[in-house]
């Protein structure tokens, strides 16, 4: 599947931290809904046949909306449930390895921290990398910080889109202006909101916003 890197602007990951007594693809709807624009399904704790049944669930939603749904990690997964994607890290298989196994017709995202990092996905058959983290956060509290000046290097590096992510919320987002990026990858200022609907159309003003300028 190829893509429109206008599809990068809003960039939901999901995470079940904030459930209480609803179910993943209520809340995944609620944001498509609100307007996200590209979705990855990030599962650490499921065993592979729940999160089969997730992802099958939830590549379902996105099909509806005609949103590109992606993998976290698990390439394999990705495969099995048809994913549009699969999004990898540093510490994962090297991306030139995950192309060689799910071909050229699905989208493979990188996470970056360095502009050599940059380059070199790239260079290994990269569509998109996700940059941070940006600010600090508590999703992922051991991540990298990677400053306002290495994601603008980061942008003018490469040729694919880039996408910010960690700790974007709706007080700093405006922050990432004029840094080149093509989107925000959001977690819990989408997920932990008590309006998901309503919180994913404002960030996905916000971030029009600041890809603009």
């Amino acid at each position: 599947m190829r893509f429109d890197k206008k599809q990068l602007l809003l960039y939901a990951v999901t995470d079940r931290s904030w459930l209480k007594d609803r179910t993943l693809s209520m809340e995944v709807e609620e944001a498509l809904k609100g307007g996200v624009t590209f979705l990855q399904l990030r599962e650490k704790e499921l065993g592979e046949n729940r999160f089969l049944e997730e992802s099958l669930k939830i590549k379902a939603l996105c099909r509806n909306y005609n949103v590109p749904f992606i993998i976290n990690d698990n390439v394999k997964l990705a495969l099995a449930c048809g994913a549009d994607g699969v999004h990898v890290g540093q510490s994962d298989m090297k991306a030139s390895d995950v192309r060689d196994l799910i071909g050229q017709d699905m989208i493979l995202g990188v996470s970056v921290q360095t502009v050599e990092q940059a380059v070199d996905a790239e260079d290994n058959g990269a569509d998109y990398l996700g940059v941070g983290t940006v600010f600090v956060t508590a999703t992922k509290a051991d991540a990298d910080f990677v400053s306002y000046e290495t994601l603008k290097s980061i942008c003018h590096a490469v040729s694919i889109p880039v996408v910010a992510i960690g700790g974007i919320n709706e007080e700093n987002i405006m922050e990432l202006t004029g840094s080149g990026i093509a989107g925000v990858a959001l977690v819990s200022a989408i997920f932990a909101s008590k309006s998901i609907k309503a919180k994913s159309k404002r960030m996905l003003q916000l971030s029009e916003r600041v890809v603009k300028s």
